[in-house]
């Protein structure tokens, strides 16, 4: 069962200024909105399969009225704004949940916001193909080696099959890490529906290549719901891969 938690905000003066490249400053404030116990857990130590570890959550973009000031690399939100936290996970669903209620005001970047309410959505997936809109970029990448020996990361687009095999094994990654047991062994397969828009974040200095759209997904039931609860492919908990289901 997938819980995710939208967060309404007000800024004090109606006005969020934060910088373009903002998803450390998301991730921050979540991680001291969370209990102390379930923050340590996921800084810590996390959920392991293998050599992998996984915070199992994801968060959207912020969504809201803005601006873009390119010239000073800053974004400018007016009248409320949005957020879309997802996660599997009891333990952080209840303490982000709590953290949020029981807090009149929470610290964004340099900016004091009043949270004025939040929607939590539960949804259960019945049917082993679904639709879905990315609420923040998919990030699917390899390590590859150049002619001189150097590494490199190659970015996977929706149109080339290693985006879609990917996403399908870091799904059953996941699942091993959270349910600690073999995930199902039949292939998610996604595919986009119309255009995907390429997305080039910055995060703590890194340059990291995303896709917004909607797609179609097919696949073994739990794995698409944990498509759902954790996000698609990497860097979830730094605001990638979140998603929600569309009827189409």
């Amino acid at each position: 069962m997938e819980i995710k938690e939208t967060i309404t905000f007000m800024s004090e003066e109606e006005k969020l200024i934060l910088p373009i490249e903002y998803n450390h400053i998301v991730q921050a404030m979540i991680y001291e909105v969370l209990s102390e116990e379930v923050a340590t857990f996921l800084h810590e130590e996390g959920f392991e399969n293998g050599k992998r570890i996984f915070k199992m959550f994801t968060f959207s973009r912020l969504i809201g009225e803005y601006s873009l000031d390119r010239e000073n690399g800053k974004i400018k939100f007016r009248g409320p704004v949005k957020l879309t936290i997802s996660s599997p996970f009891g333990d952080f669903s209840n303490s982000i949940g709590n953290g949020f209620l029981s807090r009149h005001m929470v610290r964004m970047g340099n900016n004091h916001l009043e949270v004025k309410g939040i929607e939590v959505e539960k949804e259960n997936i019945q049917k082993d193909e679904i639709k879905v809109e990315t609420l923040s970029p998919i990030v699917t990448y390899s390590t590859l080696f150049r002619k001189d020996g150097k590494k490199f990361t190659y970015y996977f687009n929706p149109q080339e099959k290693e985006f879609s095999q990917i996403i399908d094994n870091n799904l059953k990654s996941k699942y091993k890490a959270f349910y600690i047991k073999t995930a199902p062994e039949d292939e998610v397969i996604i595919k986009p529906i119309g255009y995907s828009k390429m997305s080039i974040v910055k995060y703590k200095g890194f340059i990291i290549k995303g896709y917004t759209g909607k797609f179609s997904m097919t696949g073994p039931i739990p794995l698409l719901q944990m498509g759902l609860d954790t996000g698609l492919g990497s860097k979830n908990s730094q605001g990638f891969g979140c998603i929600k289901i569309i009827n189409q």
